[in-house]
């Protein structure tokens, strides 16, 4: 098996065809041996937030010196980005290796298991054979029934910030979505919860309660904004000033649910020195989230994909550019409420171009460009990234900015048609 026909192997099911339940996923762990058993975790769960956490966390376990795998989902251009051991992709040959016999164990199953049961088991078999000394892992979709809640007490349950998103899934409020998300938290782990809605607070701090497990709310009167530039940003909590390598005001939302995060793992007994901390805050990558591509003329690009995300992505270009207005590159799936977004950024754009997403739940483009222009906006749709890019970044000027923004499912294929133009002409 090659690394391609691993991943078009796993790829052939789908995820919303699936039903969500771990009785697939144990049964097809037990048969490979049981690997997470050999693994320690945290395990990170929410809405928004959930990728950005599981970076950081990941960045400063490395810097503390352990072996830290990252497990994540979606990928954005590259499927190996989903399993990480040290910051790097699982090589592909490893990716052919475990995934050959997570297909002989899946085969032999009466319930074949579904796409992200199939990755989560490879990422389980990769970690524990790579001996890693601990795995930040991220949920796919809600919590108590995600294949990834077959761990056993994991180090560590974080709650990021919860919104109302796949209820047909998870329920119809705020309450009945944390309570799924809260399914994570295991007698005798630590749980740490970002402190935003107070039903979602409540929610979790009667699970933890109801499960004996200590609680640390994230209290963001602890961080002390002190500047952000197009560099990153410093912060002061606690007397101690900290570099974040991540643009956006919401991230120093995150950044204080992961330094609570590291308080709990501390009082597990992991040795986390603050040069740590401070090391994997500075030097923290992660794509699509407030990214810089260029800066002549300004090419930002955000994975934001629901109204919460957009009123982050507002707050934080009125702060980064104050008073100017921005094109946007956009496409939504026809599923999100892309009028509550729509209605957060049209007060900060100059003129939108308009894309469709990579997806079969895409809003076509030009049914979006109509949308836009009924509202009084000047909106343009294009069939093609590279075209709708191109666009964007002439209108935007010498002076202006792009911001992409809209649905994963575009901003990596337009984050990848930018390196592949910006290679072209390093290359002309």
């Amino acid at each position: 098996m090659t690394a391609q026909e691993a991943i078009d192997y796993i790829e052939h099911y789908g995820w919303s065809t699936t039903r969500l339940g771990l009785d697939r996923t144990r049964e097809l762990l037990q048969r490979l041996g049981d690997p997470q058993k050999k693994l320690k975790f945290v395990h990170v769960a929410g809405s928004n937030g959930k990728g950005s956490t599981c970076a950081m966390l990941d960045a400063i376990l490395r810097a503390a010196g352990y072996r830290t795998g990252l497990y994540t989902s979606p990928y954005i251009q590259d499927f190996c980005e989903r399993m990480q051991i040290n910051g790097e992709n699982i090589p592909g040959a490893d990716l052919a290796s475990v995934t050959e016999r997570v297909r002989g164990a899946a085969e032999a199953m009466a319930d074949h298991p579904s796409q992200f049961e199939l990755v989560t088991a490879a990422g389980m078999l990769w970690f524990a054979e790579r001996r890693c000394d601990i795995v930040v892992l991220e949920v796919g979709m809600g919590g108590a029934l995600d294949s990834t809640n077959v761990i056993d007490c994991p180090e560590a349950a974080v709650i990021t910030n919860i919104g109302l998103e796949h209820t047909e899934y998870l329920g119809n409020t705020l309450e009945e979505i944390a309570a799924t998300k809260a399914g994570i938290i295991k007698p005798g782990c630590r749980a740490v919860c970002y402190d935003g809605a107070p039903e979602v607070t409540e929610v979790v701090r009667r699970v933890c309660e109801e499960k004996n497990v200590p609680l640390r709310l994230a209290d963001f009167s602890k961080i002390e904004p002190v500047s952000q530039t197009l560099d990153g940003q410093r912060f002061r909590r606690n007397g101690r000033e900290y570099r974040l390598a991540l643009l956006g005001a919401y991230q120093l939302h995150n950044v204080s649910t992961v330094l609570e995060t590291v308080e709990a793992l501390r009082d597990a007994g992991w040795d986390i020195p603050e040069s740590a901390v401070e090391q994997g805050l500075a030097s923290v990558k992660w794509p699509v989230r407030m990214e810089v591509m260029r800066r002549d003329p300004l090419f930002l690009i955000d994975g934001g994909h629901n109204p919460q995300c957009a009123e982050a992505l507002a707050k934080s270009l009125q702060e980064l550019l104050p008073g100017k207005k921005a094109v946007f590159l956009l496409g939504v799936l026809a599923d999100k409420d892309y009028a509550s977004m729509m209605a957060t950024l049209l007060p900060l754009a100059r003129e939108f171009v308009c894309l469709t997403p990579l997806s079969a739940r895409a809003l076509p483009a030009a049914e979006l460009a109509k949308y836009l222009t009924e509202r009084g906006a000047k909106a343009t749709a294009f069939e093609s990234i590279p075209e709708g890019m191109r666009a964007a970044l002439d209108a935007a000027g010498g002076d202006g900015a792009v911001v992409a923004f809209g649905s994963l499912y575009l901003v990596g294929a337009i984050r990848g048609a930018y390196q592949a133009m910006a290679a072209q002409k390093g290359g002309a």
